[in-house]
């Protein structure tokens, strides 16, 4: 017994672990928050922030003292901050509440912010390009988080390549590689012609040759396989590996023996010309790291620049350099791309013969340069180019760069290592070559990071002017400068400004705010006060509208749009009735109800109420000769009533017309004799009133199967005994009618219609005294899903009845269907099963106890 309990606790463990351990792994998942912060967790950016903090000059009781002026807590900056006493922990969450504290602290402005913003971002975006890891700054090669968790299957998605596309920080894209990504015809080589002089004839070519004057004629000549033209009249002529203007020379001498006329001078009376109609075509070979190494057929004209981009450019080792052009064994030319890209010079770019090797080297040393540059990227450098080559190379400095000094990031040879941790290292380069040039001639090494810094800090030399001026924003700080100057300077003050006070913020060299103040004249800016101002003054102008409460009034009742609406000195009711698009039709024009705010408040008074006459000339709506158009109504007076001026927060009710209601209209169909829409009579007009109306119903009327439908609030259809309404009026059924009800007294149909879990639904005929299980007997009786204890019968006149149990004893209440009326057997619910398990486990308890007291009487 022992065992089988251990083996049931056994049983009931693991299945305790299949709901266990989703759970575990479920929690051990980040949430969109944790993955927010993992993506803000950068070291590099919070070196930048070290670094512009450095550089603002703050000490760091300068720093706790501003952050404790502007409402921050004094620590915040604390981890970003040298000579803390807090250890430099790189995985310091940079969030918005650092960014807002350094630039209300004026370390960096809102440009620096967003370049600090994007420089994370930049850096999330990762440095890879078709799923490989250029290099950075780390040494270590790790996807961005970005795209970890938006790949799926091992894939990115396309939202992960578009954020791969758009990235800003082009420092870890290869310079030049995109010329190749693209599919473009800007390499093509020209096919048909023409070439310039230098071009050298070959097999496959077609020349034309044009003879005018003495002679006229043209001939389409091709060079054979073995270098030769036949020219008709002068015959076989050699002009492989020709150039054009070779072929000028020769031709010269061989026509002037046919053609006496062709001669060189003025004295030609037979002249020609001689140009290429169709170029051959060279079979070269593209080698080494290219991204399709192969043979290529090329354009007699192509380049090594053409078969370069036909096999697809270098891979992202191949060099950009180094290509070298190898013929007959050995290598006669070295084209350099980057000549071309950055030069314009494709003078190196020989043009290719059948046979022509283009091999490209592995890619040479790579150095990094980004920041305040042209044109960030990663730029493969010759022996012996140095950092103002790189400079060059990049486009130049930024206007925004700060160009006094630049930083390098090295990786040291491993015999420069001193200790572990020590592989690389930073070097700050200052020199006066930045200002007036590229810079000095600094040695590279491989894998170098060069950055070029920006601007630090905000703009100097300046105060804000804020508020009610016509152009608020910095203004340029010129020393002895006056308040009224600045205000000039922003614009000048608005009409409605407040002259009693103009506020001042002042920095203190404690890196405190004081409070200075100044009153106005007037609104040309000239003060009474004429502060002299400093540079970092704040200053902020009021209005005069900003201390003013929004006031109103509200109207309600019978207008067409009720609610607030501004407040206007000198406004009246016809002006707010105005404002409200008028008056409803049900509008009583005798009088109307202010409510007003109290003049004394005592007792709790809240309001005070007082009517004031209205007239007729508040309707706007009227005929071309001054009519009144709406429906008629009570009485009133046709004009004379006096204009009520308003106050502010006055309430004014416009009253409706006792008893006003528009008419109301029902539907009456089928078979009455009269039927149509029926407009009532009065508020207590009931069923059988309109059916009386309407000539009652004829011979072939149905009674019991009316149909009576009620649109207001959505009731829909409701059952009632109409015979018996007709028989006694002040039955219950005699509905009161109203507006959009629908009547409809069908023909007698003596079928009853079954439908449902069914097995032959169809309609029965109608047999007098006949309940519901007879019914569904005649279609066939229940299939194996029906639920017969729920079946149910609507009755013609809209009302379900259902089988109703009585008690243990007593018989079903089992209904009756009437003549047209619906039989509807449900399936039953899938989901409604028997707790088996739990009336055996009940059964057994019952059973032991029964069995305990049996085994009780038994011993006694």
């Amino acid at each position: 017994m022992a065992g089988i309990s251990r083996r049931i606790a056994y049983a009931l463990g693991a299945l305790a672990l299949c709901f266990v351990v989703p759970a575990a792994a479920a929690q051990q998942r980040p949430t969109a928050a944790e993955a927010q912060a993992l993506l803000r967790t950068r070291p590099d950016l919070v070196a930048q922030l070290r670094s512009r903090i450095q550089s603002s000059g703050l000490t760091p009781a300068q720093v706790r003292a501003r952050l404790r002026a502007e409402g921050y807590p004094e620590s915040l900056l604390d981890a970003y901050i040298e000579g803390t006493g807090m250890t430099a922990d790189s995985s310091l969450a940079v969030g918005e509440d650092v960014f807002d504290a350094v630039r209300a602290l004026g370390i960096v402005d809102s440009v620096g912010v967003d370049s600090l913003r994007m420089f994370g971002s930049e850096r999330r975006m990762g440095g890879r390009r078709d799923g490989q890891m250029l290099f950075d700054s780390t040494g270590f090669e790790e996807d961005s988080l970005d795209e970890r968790l938006s790949e799926r299957d091992g894939r990115p998605t396309r939202r992960t390549l578009e954020l791969r596309r758009q990235r800003v920080d082009s420092g870890y894209t290869v310079f030049g590689m995109d010329v190749f990504a693209r599919s473009t015809s800007q390499f093509d080589a020209n096919v048909a012609g023409p070439v310039d002089a230098n071009y050298r004839l070959g097999p496959g070519d077609r020349l034309v040759l044009i003879l005018t004057g003495d002679v006229e004629a043209s001939y389409q000549l091709d060079v054979t396989r073995e270098g030769f033209i036949v020219v008709p009249q002068v015959g076989q002529i050699f002009v492989a590996n020709l150039t054009l203007g070779q072929l000028d020379d020769l031709m010269y001498s061989r026509l002037g023996r046919v053609y006496s006329g062709v001669r060189r001078g003025a004295g030609a009376t037979t002249r020609f010309s001689v140009s290429v109609a169709r170029l051959k075509s060279n079979q070269v070979y593209v080698i080494g790291d290219v991204e399709r190494p192969g043979s290529y057929r090329v354009s007699g004209a192509g380049t090594a620049l053409s078969a370069l981009y036909a096999a697809g450019g270098p891979t992202l080792n191949g060099s950009l350099r180094t290509v070298e052009l190898r013929r007959g064994g050995r290598t006669i030319a070295t084209f350099d791309v980057y000549d071309y890209l950055l030069k314009g010079d494709a003078s190196a770019d020989l043009r290719l013969e059948t046979g022509d090797v283009l091999f490209v080297r592995p890619a040479g040393a790579r150095v990094r340069v980004w920041g305040e540059i042209a044109r960030p990227g990663t730029y493969e450098m010759k022996d012996g180019e140095t950092l103002a080559d790189l400079i060059r190379a990049a486009g130049g400095f930024l206007p925004t760069a700060e160009r006094r000094r630049v930083q390098i990031e090295r990786i040291l040879a491993p015999n420069e290592r001193r200790s572990p941790g020590s592989d690389r290292v930073m070097m700050d380069v200052a020199s006066e070559q930045f200002a007036t040039g590229d810079g000095p001639a600094v040695p590279l090494q491989p894998g170098d990071v060069v950055r070029v810094f920006e601007l630090p800090g905000e703009a100097r030399r300046r105060v804000s002017v804020a508020g009610n001026v016509w152009t608020p924003g910095p203004i340029g700080f010129t020393p002895g400068m006056r308040l009224s100057e600045a205000l000039r300077l922003a614009g000048g003050l608005k009409p409605d400004t407040y002259l009693g006070q103009v506020l001042v913020s002042r920095l203190l060299p404690d890196s405190s705010r004081a409070q200075l103040r100044a009153a106005l004249r007037d609104t040309t800016g000239a003060a009474v006060d004429d502060l002299e101002l400093a540079d970092g003054d704040d200053i902020r102008v009021f209005a005069t509208t900003e201390f003013r409460p929004s006031r109103y009034v509200v109207i309600s009742g019978a207008v067409r749009k009720r609610g607030r609406f501004p407040y206007r000195e000198g406004m009246t009711m016809r002006d707010l009735v105005l404002m409200a698009g008028g008056l409803q039709e049900s509008a009583w024009l005798g009088e109307a109800e202010i409510a007003r705010l109290p003049e004394d408040r005592a007792g709790g008074v809240t309001a005070v109420t007082t009517r004031v006459a209205l007239d007729s000339t508040y309707i706007f709506e009227r005929s071309s000769d001054g009519r009144y158009l709406g429906p008629p109504g009570l009485p009133v007076r046709q004009q004379g009533a006096a204009e009520v001026v308003l106050r502010p927060y006055d309430n004014v009710l416009i009253l409706q017309q006792p008893d006003w209601e528009l008419t109301r209209s029902v539907t009456l169909t089928g078979e009455v004799r009269y039927p149509g829409r029926y407009t009532l009579r009065s508020k207590t007009e009931r069923l059988s009133d309109l059916i009386a109306r309407a000539g009652g119903l004829t011979g072939e009327a149905y009674a019991q199967g009316t149909v009576f439908t009620r649109k207001e609030n959505g009731l829909g259809r409701i059952g009632l005994d109409v015979p018996r309404l007709l028989r006694d009026p002040r039955h219950r059924d005699n509905l009161v009618l109203q507006d959009g009800d629908s009547i409809d007294v069908p023909q007698f149909i003596n079928v009853v219609n079954v439908r449902g879990a069914v097995n032959s639904p169809l309609a029965v005929a109608y047999v007098p005294g006949r309940n519901l299980e007879y019914y569904v007997s005649a279609a066939g009786g229940g299939n194996r899903r029906a639920d017969l204890k729920r079946a149910y019968v609507t009755q013609p006149n809209g009302k379900v009845e259902a089988i109703r149990g009585r008690g243990v004893f007593l018989p079903r209440a089992v209904p009756e269907p009437q003549p047209g009326a619906l039989v509807f057997v449900p399936e039953r619910d899938p989901g409604e099963k028997r707790d088996y398990t739990g009336l055996l486990s009940v059964t057994a308890q019952i059973l032991a106890s029964a069995v305990g007291i049996v085994a009780i009487i038994a011993t006694r």
